[in-house]
């Protein structure tokens, strides 16, 4: 951004110093009028930059009549922003507000033009998004929801589990995902990271095991302070007939995904939920809602959660705890279409 250095230019943003300060142009004609020509500090942060919203906040500037002068993408340091922070230090969010600052590039830009400063405060909107009017930069582009909410995705190092994860974090989400084998969801953990620039904690537990489960509960706990989200997506299915299907098999998958489910509901709401509120997403499946050939195990299991999808929203709901079951069907691409696709 010329000579504005990385730092310089992120305590402006960050303080709310403008740089460089307004300059009173004259108009050519004698005796007409002055007015302000001012120079302002404009950001993009990292969700934004993820989101490539850069050019559209550009053009909203252009289109005002406005000119761009500097601009540079630069990454805040957790020193920078531990100084200018510093009077929130005690406050819960703080961990999360400097994780998240950190957590990428920003854009720096200078705008130039008369009365620039104030006007640029009415484009960008209330400082809450959720209050935000419509029309103005953060009300048309911000995404208040999952800000900052800390979702634990059962099933989350693959397939349908991973890709929800993926979308949490990119609308500003941190998430936990679990899986049996801790280096598969690790590596996902890592991907996931990398490609949103959010906090993902890998963990393993199996979902029949209720002490791994209030370890893993427990741990996600002391790392982020809290859980808002609840996604349960581990299963097991394969392809059987019936008349061979093992009362063992059958049982094994009912256990992964309706106990499993269960348990990790049950567990969630005694640590949690119950004192909090929260949100629960049983992900089933449409194999419940009619007959299908070499299924019966998992479509008897998914059934199962859809019922206790049911029951359990009637009773916690008026705890403030929301609980939903999701059925999609096969997904190309998904380690399940690959095994019962073909």
């Amino acid at each position: 951004m010329g000579r504005l250095s990385a730092r310089a230019a992120l305590r402006g943003l960050l303080c709310g110093v403008r740089a460089p300060g307004p300059k009173l142009l004259a108009r050519p004609s004698s005796g007409g009028p002055s007015w302000t020509r001012e120079r302002t500090l404009v950001a993009v942060k990292p969700d934004g930059v993820q989101r490539r919203l850069v050019g559209d906040v550009i053009q909203r500037f252009e289109r005002r009549g406005f000119k761009l002068v500097g601009m540079k993408m630069l990454q805040a340091s957790e020193s920078v922003l531990a100084e200018h922070y510093h009077d929130l230090q005690r406050k819960p969010f703080y961990p999360a507000l400097i994780s998240y600052m950190s957590s990428g590039p920003v854009v720096a830009m200078v705008w130039e033009g008369p009365n620039v400063v104030c006007t640029s405060r009415a484009m960008i909107g209330h400082t809450n998004s959720a209050e935000a009017a419509p029309g103005t930069i953060r009300g048309d582009f911000s995404i208040h929801i999952s800000r900052d909410k800390v979702a634990f995705i059962t099933g989350g190092g693959s397939g349908i589990g991973f890709r929800i994860a993926e979308i949490f974090m990119r609308h500003g989400c941190y998430t936990v995902i679990a899986s049996r084998s801790l280096p598969r969801v690790s590596m996902a953990a890592r991907k996931l990271a990398a490609a949103t620039g959010q906090r993902c904690l890998p963990l393993s537990l199996d979902v029949r095991s209720p002490l791994a489960i209030t370890a893993a509960v427990e741990q996600a706990l002391k790392e982020f302070g809290k859980i808002d989200i609840l996604i349960n997506c581990a299963a097991g299915n394969f392809l059987c007939p019936a008349g061979t299907l093992s009362s063992n098999a059958f049982k094994t998958v009912m256990d992964i995904d309706t106990l499993g489910t269960f348990n990790v509901s049950r567990i969630l709401y005694e640590k949690f939920f119950r004192d909090h509120g929260g949100v629960i997403v049983n992900i089933t499946a449409t194999l419940g809602t009619r007959g299908q050939v070499l299924q019966v195990h998992a479509g008897s299991a998914k059934a199962a959660v859809d019922a206790m999808t049911r029951h359990l929203a009637v009773e916690w709901g008026p705890q403030n705890i929301r609980v939903n079951s999701l059925a999609p069907g096969l997904i190309s691409g998904t380690e399940g279409f690959q095994r019962l696709g073909e």
